[in-house]
């Protein structure tokens, strides 16, 4: 007794010292409203188990070790400090109190941390822990019992009136455990019966957390042998809609067995939640640094170079230079700067073999701080399931888009979709939302509902293009603008943004340096396959897109007064010989190609050099699904030539000067107001 009391007086003078008595004391005035008058008053007290430490050890002990029998504690002060300051006249018993624990940090050592990747053994008592983890799913919100209180049904027991019988949820409890029949008096232990009317009512919410690493296996690269198991959370009451499918989190919690007859399910109770990004070090290697050092004298050189030897395991130096430029690109560019902003890059690419673009595109997956490669066998959205906890509602499951989340999620060959589900990607790349309609009558609701979810990812995609050259049986296809896109609409390729096609080297020359690039890999493999003095690995690679990604860049007035003029002219042009409106949309690629640029080449302000790459690749862009314009530029515009050796950086700085003059003179023709703003050089 004389243990227990030092306890509560322990727990006392915490909530002085940490203001939860001040608090206490602010939650309380809204149960004194007169219309208010319920069975059970519930109260959140923040607990801090270090501070708790100090104070009192065992107390601290009993918080990390044993919550149930210290919300017990706290439950008899905070009623005990109700009573004494009059804060509460409703309240006449403690049962009517019931408190909730919640915890704002545990100590950083491996018992208070649950590694999802290991499932947890035992039947032990359990204490509360820390996890890290991404939501695959979640349920729509529902109801379930807080509280309800019970009357004797003996009229000559002092239980058969006030508040001695009150039943409040605790972790691990199922409805039937807070609300049934079957429960008797303490007193006279005759049956006891619930008084509906005071029966107080919370918010639940189930949600599915899976290890972030569990997302290895669903980009198509080296898999390992592990098997993960997704781990169930019950958000209740405040924490109710604070997670979002394809998210990171940190979780506290206490597990809990759920005995749901014939079985017993493990779940956790969530207790707080907060956003959580995993922090991944990054620098840029000795080699990059040795490149960007002597490649200073040219804003353009660096990012040539990069391009130029990226990918080296998959083709050769100097084959898809534009491709491979598009994809570190968006790669850099794709970020997510808080919960509610997000930057992307969407590509489409043409090529007439699909092959090597597809690895490409897989090699550059892997770079990702977040890939997803979409099968067709699986959703790509989201879909449906019943849940299984005992609540009957619908079950929302994340599909390939949203498990992207902040990062790259990889089509494939739109050419194996059929036309509802180009649609769908269509009006997912527009509107960057997904709609999921769940009917009510299925899933236990009165009404259908139907609810939106945010993408936030970028998408690339593939597709086999069909020109008119190729069908007359010639390989010379240079004029751009005539190549089909093979099954793609003309809306869904305006939708994705950039669309490259792969024609940097033509016909036999490029089969002959890929063959010759396979088959010296399969003879020699693990050895460098050409003689250069640039040497730059996966992990070079790796550590330099994470690097330029954190970057923040700027807008410098020449580059953003390029971007204003290069949209005003092709805007009229387009419009007056085309009947093409380019949307605000171009707009906003135009920035997001010279601000990615920008970062590429490890800078943070935005130069008109970086506009001058945007601009080429968004025409290039343009032309392929609309045709040539005024401003005529060659079809490979940002590669020109071969960039084997100086000479060959030198001629394409010197080719970029001489376009970036054309498009100095195309906006001085034909933007409205040009003159005001810039000077042609």
């Amino acid at each position: 007794m004389s243990d227990t009391l030092s306890l509560k007086e322990a727990a006392l003078v915490y909530l002085d010292r940490s203001g939860g008595l001040q608090k206490l004391v602010e939650d309380c005035k809204p149960f004194n409203d007169p219309q208010q008058v319920e069975a059970v008053y519930r109260l959140c007290i923040s607990v801090n188990p270090s501070d708790v430490i100090e104070v009192d050890p065992v107390l601290g002990d009993c918080v990390l070790h044993n919550p149930l029998a210290a919300t017990a504690l706290f439950k008899s002060v905070c009623f005990l400090a109700i009573k004494t300051l009059s804060l509460v006249e409703k309240i006449h018993t403690e049962s009517q109190v019931n408190v909730n624990l919640k915890f704002t940090h545990l100590p950083p050592f491996p018992e208070y941390t649950l590694d999802l990747c290991s499932f947890p053994r035992g039947y032990g008592p359990l204490r509360p822990v820390s996890m890290g983890g991404l939501v695959i799913a979640l349920t729509r919100v529902t109801k379930y019992t807080q509280g309800a209180r019970f009357l004797c049904v003996n009229d000559d027991c002092p239980c058969s009136t006030g508040f001695h019988h009150i039943r409040v949820h605790a972790p691990g409890a199922t409805e039937s455990v807070t609300v049934g029949n079957n429960f008797s008096c303490m007193i006279c232990s005759y049956p006891l019966k619930e008084d509906v009317k005071f029966r107080v009512l919370g918010d639940k919410q189930l949600v599915e957390l899976i290890h972030v690493k569990a997302l290895d296996g669903l980009n198509a690269h080296q898999q390992s042998s592990f098997r993960y198991q997704s781990v169930t959370l019950f958000l209740r009451d405040e924490l109710c809609n604070s997670m979002r499918i394809g998210r990171l989190y940190r979780v506290l919690g206490i597990p809990a067995h759920v005995h749901q007859w014939p079985s017993i399910t493990w779940s956790v109770e969530a207790n707080s939640v907060q956003p959580w990004e995993p922090e991944y070090p990054h620098k840029v290697s000795a080699s990059f640094q040795k490149l960007l050092k002597s490649t200073a004298g040219s804003p353009w050189r660096f990012s040539a170079v990069v391009a130029h030897f990226f990918g080296s395991d998959v083709a050769p130096p100097g084959l898809y230079n534009t491709l491979k430029l598009g994809l570190l690109l968006s790669l850099v560019q794709t970020r997510s700067e808080d919960k509610d902003t997000f930057h992307n890059l969407d590509l489409l690419v043409v090529a007439t073999d699909t092959l090597i673009p597809d690895r490409l595109m897989m090699y550059s997956l892997a770079l990702a701080c977040r890939g997803v490669r979409h099968q067709a066998s699986g959703e790509m959205f989201a879909s449906l399931s019943k849940d299984q906890h005992g609540t009957g509602t619908a079950n929302i499951h994340a599909g390939s888009a949203l498990l992207a989340t902040g990062g790259i999620c990889m089509l494939g060959d739109l050419g194996c979709y059929k036309k509802d589900r180009l649609d769908a990607i269509q009006s997912v790349l527009e509107s960057c939302t997904v709609s999921v309609f769940i009917p009510g009558k299925k899933y236990g609701e009165d009404a259908d509902q139907q609810l939106s979810f945010p993408v936030q990812c970028s998408f690339w995609a593939l597709t086999e293009s069909t020109d008119a050259s190729r069908r007359s049986g010639r390989a010379d296809y240079a004029i751009l603008g005539t190549a089909e896109m093979g099954p793609v609409p003309l809306q869904l390729a305006d939708a994705f943004g950039l669309v490259i096609q792969c024609k940097d080297m033509v016909g036999e020359q490029a089969l002959l340096a890929q063959t010759v690039h396979t088959l010296q890999q399969a003879v020699h493999p693990g050895k460098p396959l050409y003689s250069s003095c640039w040497e730059f690995s996966t992990q070079d690679y790796k550590e330099l897109v994470a690097h330029a990604q954190s970057l923040r860049v700027e807008l410098t007035p020449e580059a953003e007064k390029i971007i204003h003029g290069y949209y005003m002219a092709s805007r009229r042009v387009r419009t007056q010989s085309q009947g093409v409106k380019m949307s605000v949309a171009s707009i906003k690629l135009l920035i997001s190609l010279a601000e990615a640029h920008c970062k590429l080449c490890l800078r943070t302000s935005v130069l008109e050099e970086d506009a001058v790459i945007a601009v080429l690749l968004c025409e290039n862009s343009v032309t392929l699904k609309h045709g040539a314009s005024a401003l005529i530029i060659p079809p490979d515009a940002v590669f020109p030539c071969d960039l084997g050796d100086v000479d060959g950086l030198h001629k394409r700085d010197v080719t970029l000067d001489e376009l970036h003059q054309n498009i100095l003179r195309f906006i001085y023709a034909y933007a409205p107001g040009a003159d005001a703003y810039i000077t042609e050089q």
